[in-house]
């Protein structure tokens, strides 16, 4: 590039820093010539100077000097994994939902959302199949536990990614879970509050209850939908805080772990004759703010194993779309909290000043 050139913001680059902007679309100039522009007014964002930590917007224009012979060189960029034919129809089976910002897909159980040391096989290897070749790769914005099943959404651009993130983050999200667990809770509707932690001597792979200041605050709604005698309940789940393995933990915390989850319930999470020994964890249903306006409401058919298990039961799989969807509470929202701590000490500020001027007086 050796003369000035002008680029203009995509949507898929609206709200990011301009910095940013520059390691994603010319990766070839580093920080250190960007803000050298910057110092010397070369840099400009429609005209006027900029900096790189500006905010850029879908449609503004961006001068770029040229970059002379100092410049960084260019970063490499990864090759993507070329797929099989049945690997793409494999992972596009899975869509349930689909629209210009967002995926959602109903993952199997047995599927790991994530690769990692001894995981090759995993949801993350195929999302290449779900876009058109020099499209933005999709983006996880969360991940269930590999034998977990249900819906999961992707990000089809890093401005949707962004969204999404901000709003599990913020708690703004509902995800409903669907579990059947062995025996039945005495409270039919409650809240288990109870702080998490990695259990130790076990390499981090499991989590366990822990009141002291190592644990993270955990809180999960649950509601019976039915019940089969006092063999086993169906279960709705809601997590208002995202811990790892949170559900597992917290019902085997109050007596009653999740039907086929040997990890953490050992022998009493499982039940005699023909039920299924996987793991009957759902996640049923997501609701999430779409970052164009209006909401993504998804829900995800069971897997084989827990239809027949739900029918095995006895159980009736309507009742469980009918109940209400808990609606998230400002309060319960991060930003609701951080306006409520503020509230509350710009409250105790003014109640130390009375106090101040009382003494005055006397």
């Amino acid at each position: 590039m050796s003369e000035v050139q002008s680029f203009t913001v995509s949507a898929e680059d609206d709200g990011i820093r301009l910095d940013r902007w520059f390691r994603r679309n010319l990766p070839a100039a580093g920080f250190g010539q960007v803000s050298r522009w910057a110092r010397t007014g070369q840099l400009r964002l429609d005209g006027k100077r900029a900096t790189p930590g500006d905010r850029i917007e879908a449609g503004q224009v961006i001068r770029v000097p040229p970059l002379g012979e100092t410049a960084a060189p260019a970063k490499r960029v990864p090759k993507r994994e070329t797929l099989s034919e049945d690997e793409v129809d494999f992972v596009r089976s899975l869509v349930i939902h689909e629209d210009a910002a967002a995926i959602v897909v109903n993952k199997p159980p047995g599927l790991a959302t994530q690769g990692g040391t001894r995981t090759k096989d995993h949801l993350d290897r195929l999302l290449d199949g779900l876009v058109a070749d020099g499209a933005p790769r999709p983006k996880l914005v969360h991940r269930l536990d590999k034998d977990t099943s249900g819906a999961l959404l992707v990000a089809s651009t890093p401005r949707a990614a962004a969204a999404f993130s901000k709003s599990f983050s913020g708690r703004s999200a509902r995800k409903v879970y669907w579990a059947i667990v062995t025996g039945v809770p005495s409270v039919e509707d409650g809240l288990i509050d109870l702080p998490i932690a990695k259990q130790p001597g076990t390499g981090g792979e499991k989590m366990h209850v822990d009141e002291s200041e190592a644990g993270q605050p955990a809180r999960t709604r649950y509601r019976v939908i039915e019940r089969a005698g006092n063999r086993a309940a169906w279960v709705e789940l809601q997590p208002l805080t995202g811990r790892t393995h949170q559900l597992r933990v917290h019902m085997l915390a109050i007596g009653h772990p999740i039907l086929g989850d040997g990890k953490y319930g050992g022998q009493d999470a499982f039940l005699t004759g023909a039920i299924s020994r996987k793991l009957h964890l759902h996640a049923r249903r997501l609701r999430i703010d779409h970052p164009d306006g209006g909401a993504i409401d998804v829900t995800a058919e069971l897997p084989d194993h827990f239809a027949a298990t739900l029918a095995g039961l006895g159980f009736d799989p309507a009742l469980g779309d009918a109940l209400p969807l808990d609606e998230v509470k400002f309060g319960e929202t991060v930003e609701g909290k951080r306006k409520a701590a503020g509230a509350a000490a710009k409250a105790r500020r003014k109640e130390r000043r009375g106090e101040r001027r009382s003494r005055g007086k006397k």
